[in-house]
């Protein structure tokens, strides 16, 4: 208990203090996760893969208070005070990631790790509220679901007008799935959420599970054809979109008239277990 003790202290000196310190110091215990139990491992072409070490987190004695006193920040923190484009759009990446791994370390079925986010039901079972659409995250004393976040506020009707929409969030938010992209290790803050959507984006294109050239077809993520309004809104169209944030080995390879065909998004957990044995 000592570390939640530490932690909570913490999280009463910085409600006292400044929105930009309180949001630095915000996501310190998902942080902490992140870095003792997400591999991350760069692939040829600089395609990226990681995978979160869920057996490793569950030995381990400090995440259950981690995640206890990540959760009691989240539910104290008044996104109002948030601090222009960067750092929202930084803020609700982390709390959709973050939800989404306390979702899988918290809610184990017969104590056993799920094995995909269907488990949960949804897709599969269409008698229980996906974990997409429950309302069960807390931030600022109002609940939230995943796809509040992420649709409703990244992507919502608000951040549009204010022009902060970006379709690029598609590839930093995590659904905890091997066809997603990668959970990254940094923690999104103001100063480099731009960079890493950029990263983000271009090494998924550069990630065979994700894209892949052959001919005159590009095989590309089902994100392209469930989001398919995020990425013409800006670049016009779903190829335009790919050659606009590509690398240019990649993106020379995609023309106007090439067809696209969907890669199918793979719902299995993204524990160690489920990829491919050379990935890590």
């Amino acid at each position: 208990m000592l570390f939640r003790g530490l932690f909570s202290a913490v999280l009463c000196g910085f409600l006292m203090i400044g929105s930009t310190m309180a949001y630095a110091q915000s996501y310190e215990a998902f942080g902490q996760l992140l870095e003792d139990h997400l591999l991350e491992k760069t692939l040829p072409g600089n395609g990226l893969v990681s995978a979160f070490d869920y057996r490793a987190a569950l030995d381990d004695p400090d995440t259950k208070d981690r995640l206890a006193v990540q959760r009691e920040s989240l539910a104290a923190f008044d996104p109002a005070s948030l601090d222009g484009r960067d750092e929202a759009i930084a803020f609700w990446i982390n709390a959709y990631n973050f939800f989404m791994l306390d979702q899988i370390l918290t809610e184990r079925p017969d104590g056993k790790l799920v094995t995909s986010v269907w488990d949960y039901g949804g897709r599969l079972n269409p008698f229980v509220d996906s974990v997409f659409d429950r309302q069960n995250f807390t931030i600022g004393g109002r609940e939230y679901s995943l796809n509040e976040i992420e649709k409703g506020v990244l992507l919502g009707d608000e951040y549009q007008a204010k022009g902060w929409k970006d379709a690029r969030v598609h590839f930093a938010v995590n659904c905890a799935s091997v066809g997603c992209p990668p959970l990254r290790k940094q923690i999104y803050t103001a100063s480099n959420v731009q960079q890493l959507l950029t990263e983000n984006t271009r090494r998924a294109f550069s990630t065979d599970r994700h894209l892949q050239v052959k001919g005159d077809t590009v095989h590309v993520t089902e994100l392209f054809k469930w989001y398919e309004q995020d990425f013409t809104e800006t670049a016009g169209s779903r190829l335009a979109y790919i050659r606009k944030w590509a690398a240019q080995e990649i993106a020379s390879q995609v023309g106007d008239s090439a067809e696209l065909e969907f890669i199918d998004y793979d719902r299995s957990l993204n524990s160690t277990d489920n990829f491919p044995r050379a990935d890590f």
